[in-house]
C-alpha cells in the first residue's frame, strides 16, 4: 500500500471532521506545515490533527474552497476497486431496504461515503456523475465495479455540471460502457416513465422527489392540476394516472414538453394532459389572465439559490413564482411548492409563500410537507446533503 502525505490542521479546526462532517476547507489547513500547493489535485492523503494524530483519509484539490474531502476514517482503506465495491454494496442495500425495484439513485455523494460521486440507477443503466478531481482520477475504478456488480447494459457519464469547474476539470458526457438504448425506462409510484440517456437534465431524471409526488398522488382523484417546471412529467403524468380529471404540464424545454405526452402515451393518459412551452412566470401570467384555475398547483422550479450571494434575488423568485400560482388556484384549493435549493430554509419558504398569500389577501394552511426520498440520504453531521422541501398548502379566502 503506498504511503501517503500527510495534510495537517491548524490547532482547533479538526472538531468539525470528528464529529463526523467530510470536508476540509482551505482555512482550516496549516500551510506552514503542509502547504496546499505542494499537492496535485486528486491526490490522497492522511489528515491529521495539529498534534499530528490521523483524523481519515480524504483526496485534495490545492484550487478549491474545500480543499479536501475525508473518504475513510480508517487509514488503511485507500481509494481503490476493494473500496467502491465495499461502499456500492452498503449503498445498493440502503436502497433494496426501501425499493423493490431497480430504480433510484444508488450513490449520493457523501451520504454514502463516496464524496463527488452520484450514480442514478435505471434498472441495468447506470448514469454517474462526478463533481470532484479526486473521484475523477478514480473514475475508471467506479466503471469497473459497477461492471463486475451489475453487468450494465450501458454505463453513461454526465459530466457536465458547473461544480466541475471549481475542481478545474473538463465538462464532458460519455458512453462509458456498453451500449445505450434509444429509450431508457423506469417506475416510480408504479408509473412508467421514459428519459433520455443523454441529453436530459442533470442525470435524466429527479428520484429525488419521489416522496412528495407519491402524496401528491393522493390529493387529485378529479381534480384538474397545473405541473410547473414539469421537465418530462414527474408530477403531472403521475396526477393523471392517480385520476386527475385534465393535467396542464409547464416547461421552457420543447424536448420536456415532448417527453411529457410521451409518458403519458406511454401510460393510457395521453387524453389528459395539456402543456404549454415557455418561462414560467410569463405561462403563469398569461393563465392569470385568461381566468384559468386548477384546483392542484405544483411549483417545482430549478434552484432559484445556487450560491449565498444569490439569497435575497432568489428568495424573491420564490416569492414571486408563488404568488403567481397562488392567482391560480381555486377555492380551498391546494399548492404544492417546492424548493431544491440547499440555501433556502424550510421556514424561509413558508414565509415567502405566506407573503405572496398576504399580497394577495389569500390565507394559507400547511397542512403536509415532504423532504428527498429514502434514495437521497442525508448524513447528520453534513447540513449540506439536506437540500429539498415540499409544502403542500391550501388556499383559501382571506378569513
Amino acid at each position: 500500500m503506498a504511503d501517503l502525505q500527510n495534510l495537517r490542521l491548524k490547532k482547533n479546526e479538526e472538531r468539525r471532521i470528528k464529529q463526523g462532517h467530510m470536508w476540509v476547507f482551505s482555512n482550516e489547513v496549516d500551510t506552514q506545515v503542509t502547504p496546499l500547493k505542494a499537492f496535485e489535485p486528486g491526490q490522497q492523503v492522511v489528515v491529521e490533527a495539529s498534534n499530528g494524530k490521523a483524523l481519515g483519509l480524504a483526496y485534495v484539490n490545492p484550487n478549491s474552497l474545500i480543499c479536501a474531502r475525508v473518504f475513510s476514517r480508517d487509514t488503511k482503506h485507500q481509494l481503490g476497486m476493494t473500496f467502491f465495491k465495499k461502499r456500492l454494496q452498503q449503498a445498493q442495500a440502503l436502497r433494496e431496504l426501501n425499493y423493490d425495484q431497480p430504480y433510484y439513485r444508488l450513490a449520493f455523494g457523501e451520504s454514502d461515503g463516496l464524496p463527488g460521486l452520484v450514480i442514478d440507477r435505471f434498472n441495468d443503466v447506470f448514469v454517474a456523475q462526478i463533481t470532484t478531481a479526486g473521484m475523477e482520477a478514480c473514475k475508471d475504478d467506479v466503471l469497473q465495479v459497477l461492471i463486475n456488480l451489475y453487468h450494465p447494459r450501458a454505463v453513461v457519464w454526465r459530466n457536465d455540471t458547473a461544480s466541475r469547474d471549481i475542481e478545474g476539470l473538463e465538462r464532458y458526457q460519455a458512453l462509458a460502457y456498453g451500449e445505450l438504448p434509444e429509450q431508457v425506462e423506469l417506475v416510480e409510484n408504479g408509473v412508467r416513465f421514459i428519459v433520455p440517456g443523454l441529453g436530459g437534465q442533470k442525470t435524466g431524471w429527479f428520484y429525488d422527489h419521489r416522496s412528495g409526488r407519491a402524496r401528491c398522488a393522493e390529493l387529485v382523484k378529479d381534480k384538474r392540476v397545473l405541473d410547473v417546471f414539469s421537465y418530462l412529467g414527474g408530477w403531472g403524468v403521475l396526477a393523471a394516472v392517480a385520476g386527475a380529471r385534465e393535467v396542464a404540464c409547464v416547461d421552457a424545454s420543447e424536448a420536456a414538453l415532448d417527453g411529457v405526452h410521451l409518458n403519458a402515451e406511454l401510460n393510457g393518459v395521453a387524453d389528459k394532459v395539456t402543456s404549454y412551452q415557455g418561462n414560467a412566470f410569463e405561462v403563469l401570467t398569461a393563465l392569470a389572465q385568461q381566468a384559468e384555475k386548477f384546483d392542484v398547483v405544483i411549483v417545482d422550479p430549478p434552484a432559484f439559490i445556487k450560491r449565498k450571494k444569490d439569497f435575497k434575488a432568489g428568495s424573491e423568485g420564490y416569492r414571486r413564482v408563488n404568488e403567481l400560482a397562488m392567482r391560480l388556484v381555486e377555492p380551498n384549493g391546494v399548492l404544492v411548492s417546492a424548493s431544491c435549493s440547499h440555501h433556502m430554509p424550510r421556514a424561509t419558504l413558508i414565509s415567502q409563500v405566506q407573503a405572496a398569500a398576504s399580497h394577495l389577501d389569500r390565507t394559507v394552511t400547511l397542512f403536509d410537507q415532504a423532504g428527498q426520498a429514502p434514495d437521497h440520504p442525508i448524513h447528520p453531521a453534513i447540513p449540506e446533503t439536506e437540500y429539498l422541501k415540499t409544502l403542500f398548502f391550501r388556499v383559501s379566502p382571506k378569513w
